[in-house]
């Protein structure tokens, strides 16, 4: 008689025949950035983020080289806001003090971390969106040079990979054009290439002060019912020169992940968002789940359905969970 309850009969069975493995090596932890000093701002809506002080950016550095996580994507929030988003390109910006933070802080340590810049104008603009506003719309040609200076900004300081995450067409073509022209032929792009208008953004856009101030992204990024179209998004980073493809939001889209794992030979991200990590958060706090194995079964969900790389805000928990067993 065929048993396939043999090799689940002990702990030591079932982990060497697991066929799906949560690497913390695969992980990037997402770090708000905030103009200012001395700054370390808890996220209420996010339970165990903060947003950091440039100058502070060192205590969760520290975190993340002892997780041994992959590494960070930075986002920024400015100290001032206009209509054309230029804190997002200014060399002196946030996000480029934090890059020159970050690999001055882990090279005086002997030590790495993957640091990639986030490229987007939305919270660094006045309205709130992706882009330039032309009418009350979102123009898209108009946005992409600003896009891609923003790009270049972050490779002149230091940045490993950069990721526009507007779901402007045609911004990965002009960002790699950017880079090439500024001199960094070897700087990688990873288009948000799915990114869904998702409900599961909102504690995002607190944390990162870039809520719409009228209106709603449902014009330029995807809709949540449409699959077929994201293999359409995804073909088409991937011939603009995308080096990495991801899937936004992830927990609620595993079926996108599955079909574009499918479909291409990238490497494949996907961003476990603020929404679905406050869920778990809030549930947990309330004793309504078990929140590291919840954690774990959603990872491994991500990597069963074919990710590459996960982007989450339960990285260091994970890790810190894992050197705990």
């Amino acid at each position: 008689m065929q048993r396939l309850r043999r090799l689940r009969k002990s702990a030591l069975l079932r982990r060497t025949f697991a066929e799906t493995r949560v690497d913390c090596g695969k992980l990037v932890y997402p770090v708000f950035v905030v103009w200012g000093e001395n700054k370390k701002e808890a996220v209420p809506s996010m339970p165990g983020v903060f947003r950091y002080s440039v100058d502070r950016l060192g205590e969760v550095v520290d975190e993340m080289l002892a997780a041994g996580v992959a590494g960070t994507m930075l986002f920024g929030i400015p100290e001032h806001k206009d209509a054309v988003g230029s804190g997002a390109y200014a060399d002196d910006g946030v996000v480029p003090q934090a890059i020159r933070y970050i690999k001055k802080y882990c090279a005086a340590r002997g030590k790495e971390l993957l640091v990639i810049a986030d490229v987007c104008l939305c919270e660094y603009t006045s309205h709130g969106h992706c882009g330039v506003l032309e009418r009350g719309d979102v123009e898209n040609d108009a946005s992409l040079p600003l896009h891609a200076k923003a790009a270049a900004a972050y490779a002149r300081a230091g940045a490993d990979m950069v990721a526009p995450s507007s779901m402007m067409d045609g911004v990965v073509a002009a960002i790699r054009a950017a880079l090439d022209g500024a001199g960094f032929p070897h700087t990688p792009v990873m288009g948000y290439s799915a990114k869904f208008a998702s409900a599961f953004y909102g504690p995002f856009r607190d944390a990162a002060d870039s809520a719409p101030q009228e209106g709603d992204r449902k014009s330029y990024q995807m809709d949540v019912r449409n699959c077929r179209e994201a293999m359409r998004e995804l073909a088409a980073d991937e011939a603009e020169g995308a080096d990495v493809l991801m899937v936004k939001p992830a927990l609620a889209f595993l079926d996108v992940v599955r079909a574009a794992r499918e479909r291409t030979d990238l490497p494949l991200a996907v961003y476990n968002v603020s929404g679905e990590y406050a869920m778990v958060k809030a549930a947990a706090e309330r004793g309504w789940l078990d929140e590291r194995r919840v954690v774990g079964e959603i990872l491994t969900a991500f990597f069963r359905a074919g990710a590459d790389l996960v982007i989450t805000y339960h990285a260091l928990d994970y890790a810190a969970w894992e050197r705990e067993a």
